[in-house]
């Protein structure tokens, strides 16, 4: 890659990153995606599942290969000081105010991808076959990568790919590439939980039914699942995120909302969460004398991502600076486009920074981008000539 490409797209990731938008709102991301592709001679795709954008480049007979991106941002106030920080303050999809923040790599994803579709597109003596470019939304609360495949996205764009490749940055050492067979992200589901009362003046408790008491003791009583209804070699993991309560001291309110997540390798573990969830908030309810029962509101729900362990080790073997590393908790939809087409795929990890800096979804993470933006694009242009071979 040309010196003067990693300055245009450094450009293009500052830029990214000062103009975050929020799941399903990425217009202006989309459409400096689809310029992009239209420039390095893609055949695009606008509007697949709201906002996504799929390029199509093919090159002669062989097989399919799709590289993903994603393009959300995060609620978040970002406290970097970097002199791109955002400032952007937008509505969710609650009909709240937030700031909002690239604070988990998506900017550096879709700046990966431009970098990566331009390489491939300049370099065409040097693979045959087919090159998806996808730039997903909404990968923040899960419902992105179904939106696309759910309006056809292999129909719309004619290929059915052979392989799907995924990559995202990590926190850890600046430029490694971090690989492994088999589940690499837990599942995920998150919920809203509206407790009901019945309200009432502070100084009179007994009139009421206190739904913020019941929120509190559900709360505490939800840390039992992992600590005493899972053996000591299962792994999960539940958080209680937001509870939210009330607007004056003097005033017992109606209802309480809180906000959880579950997490787990093991989908009949993570099953075993969600309903002994369910089993301790309704209990919970019902002990308080709660007029009504809890309303739930699934938020996101994510599958474990699995990697092909014969084409993980092959691509293991020709990316460089390559580390294995162990599962994580987090979790993403990417696996959805190989599930969809019935084909092998692989997600992969870069080090963007060290291993005691700030972390994903942190208001300080910020990657180190003169050493992380080549060796992304380096990575999944690898990675496809690979398979384009």
């Amino acid at each position: 890659m040309m010196l003067d490409d990693l300055g245009d797209l450094e450009a293009l990731y500052k830029d990214l990153h000062a103009h975050p938008e929020l799941s399903f709102a990425e217009h202006r991301t989309a459409g400096i995606a689809a310029e992009r592709l239209d420039a390095a001679g893609f055949t695009v795709t606008t509007g697949i599942g709201g906002t996504g954008v799929a390029g199509v480049l093919r090159n002669g007979d062989g097989p399919a290969v799709l590289l993903r991106a994603d393009m959300d941002a995060l609620p978040l106030r970002e406290e970097t000081g970097l002199d791109y920080a955002s400032d952007v303050v937008a509505t969710d999809a609650r009909g709240e105010r937030t700031h909002v923040m690239h604070a988990c790599g998506h900017d550096l994803h879709v700046t990966w991808l431009c970098g990566a579709a331009a390489r491939l597109a300049a370099s065409r003596d040097d693979w045959q076959g087919t090159v998806i470019a996808v730039f997903q939304p909404a990968e923040e609360i899960g419902a992105g990568a179904k939106a696309m495949l759910d309006d056809s996205l292999y129909d719309r764009t004619g290929v059915i790919p052979d392989v799907a490749l995924g990559q995202h940055v990590f926190p850890r050492e600046a430029g490694t590439v971090l690989y492994r067979a088999g589940a690499i992200l837990g599942a995920a589901e998150s919920w809203d939980v509206t407790l009901y009362g019945r309200g009432g003046h502070g100084s009179q408790p007994e009139r009421t039914v206190d739904p913020v008491l019941m929120a509190a003791s559900a709360v505490v009583r939800l840390q039992t699942l992992v600590a005493r209804e899972l053996a000591p070699a299962e792994l999960g993991v539940v958080t209680v995120s937001r509870l939210r309560a009330g607007h004056a001291e003097n005033i017992i309110p109606d209802t309480a909302k809180i906000t959880l997540n579950f997490r787990a390798y093991d989908p009949d573990v993570q099953r075993r969460l969600t309903e002994g969830a369910r089993r301790i908030i309704d209990a919970e309810a019902a002990a308080s004398g709660a007029p009504r029962p809890p309303a739930y509101t699934t938020l996101s729900s994510f599958p474990v991502t699995v990697n092909d362990a014969g084409l993980t080790a092959r691509l293991a073997g020709v990316l460089d600076n390559t580390l294995q590393m162990d599962p994580v908790m987090g979790s993403e939809d990417f696996g959805l486009f190989g599930t969809a087409a019935g084909v092998p795929s692989v997600f992969w990890g870069i080090g963007g920074s060290s291993d005691d800096a700030p972390a994903n979804h942190s208001p300080k993470f910020a990657p180190v981008i003169g050493s992380v933006l080549p060796v992304g694009i380096n990575a999944m242009v690898s990675a496809a000539r690979h398979v384009l071979a």
